[in-house]
């Protein structure tokens, strides 16, 4: 059965904000609707509080074509990432504390982890042996110039499931919101593990 992009984005909210990591109106989420447009929520919503009246149909510039709320500047990092790679269904946007917190540990341009199971729970991993990188991109409040400097990173080495905004956050993706919310599960629970280990100075 093919996913309801609306309900996929009001069900994934409900989701993310169970888990706590999306707090204070923190964090927005879209879905692609077709190789021109995306659905995404607006600026300044409880995201586990989401209702149709809260998204937004855009085109992959971030302008608005439909709805009445206000579009997170972050909408151009969504819709860079549908630019990029067309296989992307779905993209959620996350504060947690454990990727904010290690994306300000990890001082270089990335976050590598090695050595756990949970690692296959991201596509196309199929051993705990493996070293898995999350680029880590340093903040700005301009995110044109953002989604620029992905761009730019993305045209060394094409990113997969996600990467990290030092400071803010995590960004994570999949073919559809399904593989999206796995992925995002999946990295949150290595951020957590990571984050265990050095605090208990282990790394």
């Amino acid at each position: 059965m093919q996913e309801n992009p609306s309900q996929a984005i009001i069900e994934a909210g409900r989701w993310i904000q169970s888990r706590h990591w999306c707090p204070a109106t923190g964090g927005n989420f879209s879905a692609r609707l077709n190789d021109n447009e995306a659905l995404i929520t607006e600026s300044g919503c409880q995201k586990g509080e989401l209702s149709t009246r809260n998204l937004l149909q855009v085109d992959l510039q971030g302008n608005v074509l439909g709805g009445t709320g206000k579009p997170s500047a972050e909408t151009l990092l969504h819709t860079r990432l549908y630019q990029l790679d067309s296989a992307i269904g779905a993209v959620l946007h996350t504060h947690s504390v454990a990727s904010t917190v290690l994306s300000r540990i990890e001082t270089g341009a990335c976050l590598t982890l090695s050595g756990y199971e949970m690692q296959k729970s991201l596509a196309g991993n199929t051993t705990h042996e493996a070293q898995i990188e999350i680029a880590i991109l340093d903040n700005h409040q301009d995110m044109a110039f953002l989604s620029d400097q992905l761009a730019q990173l993305w045209q060394k080495t094409p990113l997969q499931w996600g990467f990290l905004v030092r400071g803010h956050g995590l960004y994570s993706w999949g073919r559809d919101m399904q593989e999206a919310r796995r992925h995002l599960e999946g990295m949150e629970f290595l951020f957590a593990c990571e984050l265990e280990m050095r605090r208990l100075g282990t790394l």
